[in-house]
């Protein structure tokens, strides 16, 4: 592992909560906390081929079930929504959970219908990510700020409250910004200005290869190395006794959701089939470097957590030896 990232050596295991009513939402974050799980994580869309819930929203009403679990994006659209806007909620999600949140942001794309409905090109989605991070973090830690850029301007503003002083491990400042992305062009914005990486659809091969590309970018970007790095991997997850029925269950999901043939990504990218065979995967992904599992279930999402948190969580600890 490239010595120009500080990645926490501790196995970190997180959910995605795809629940969107009310006692639900409710129900399944505490019970994530209850049973072990390190962190709640959810999607991102304006609008897309399946109903999902506004991300912040959610997180917000998932901090307020909850007492510690960390909560993260797994990836907002930044460059849907006015870097200003964005930062505002973030900072009021931060400061009234304690400093747990992590804000995942990507690009986006896949869905055309909702850039033109924001009225955003979705041509500039990545230059408008790129400036927007630049914008939320000062807005985050500066008294007053004025910027004129490609995509936003404004006079000098100050937004208060600020989010909170400290993480809720301890260490002090804002938000970590972690980045989504597949192509070698976000593993470079990354090391220019993420302080994290999610994956998503990759390998573990591929992910050693990303995290060697983040940190060459960072050393060429002049960041000061070491700094610290969250190294996370998002990963859909579907567990049976049969990888052919698990095999075969999550593609005609994932297809669903996605309105794409998805049976060879399926058996690439996922973790399928018996526990032991999806941490034999996971070991893979921690030797090449990633220490936080965001695991989406594509089956009943408790009864997956119950199952994941009896059959995974116990070998997560000794999963990097």
């Amino acid at each position: 592992m490239d010595d120009a990232l500080r990645i926490d050596p501790t196995p970190r295991c997180g959910l995605v909560l795809a629940a969107q009513e009310g006692d639900v939402a409710k129900q399944s974050a505490r019970r994530a906390e209850a049973l072990g799980f390190d962190s709640l994580w959810v999607g991102d869309h304006v609008a897309f081929h399946v109903p999902i819930a506004e991300s912040l929203t959610t997180l917000a009403f998932a901090a307020g079930a909850t007492e510690r679990i960390q909560l993260g994006t797994a990836v907002y659209l930044l460059a849907l929504r006015h870097p200003t806007h964005a930062a505002k909620i973030s900072a009021t999600l931060d400061r009234l959970s304690g400093g747990r949140l992590v804000l995942g942001v990507g690009l986006g794309g896949e869905f055309p219908p909702e850039w033109e409905a924001v009225g955003v090109p979705v041509r500039e989605r990545a230059s408008r990510v790129e400036e927007g991070v630049g914008v939320v973090r000062r807005l985050w830690t500066e008294e007053r700020v004025a910027h004129e850029g490609r995509h936003y301007r404004f006079g000098a503003v100050t937004l208060a409250p600020k989010p909170a002083a400290r993480r809720a491990d301890g260490r002090p400042g804002p938000p970590p910004i972690w980045i989504g992305g597949r192509a070698p062009a976000a593993m470079r914005r990354i090391g220019r200005l993420g302080d994290g990486y999610i994956s998503h659809m990759c390998t573990p091969e591929t992910y050693a290869e990303n995290l060697a590309t983040i940190a060459a970018s960072a050393r060429a970007a002049g960041r000061a190395t070491p700094f610290d790095f969250g190294a996370a991997a998002f990963l859909f997850a579907f567990l049976d006794e049969r990888f052919e029925d698990a095999h075969e269950k999550a593609s005609r999901l994932l297809g669903t959701i996605y309105a794409r043939d998805f049976r060879e990504a399926a058996r690439k990218y996922c973790l399928l089939g018996r526990p032991e065979d999806c941490l034999e995967r996971m070991r893979a992904f921690a030797r090449a470097g990633c220490r936080h599992f965001i695991l989406a279930p594509l089956s009943d999402p408790e009864a997956f957590a119950e199952r994941a948190a009896v059959e995974l969580l116990p070998s997560l600890r000794s999963i990097a030896d």
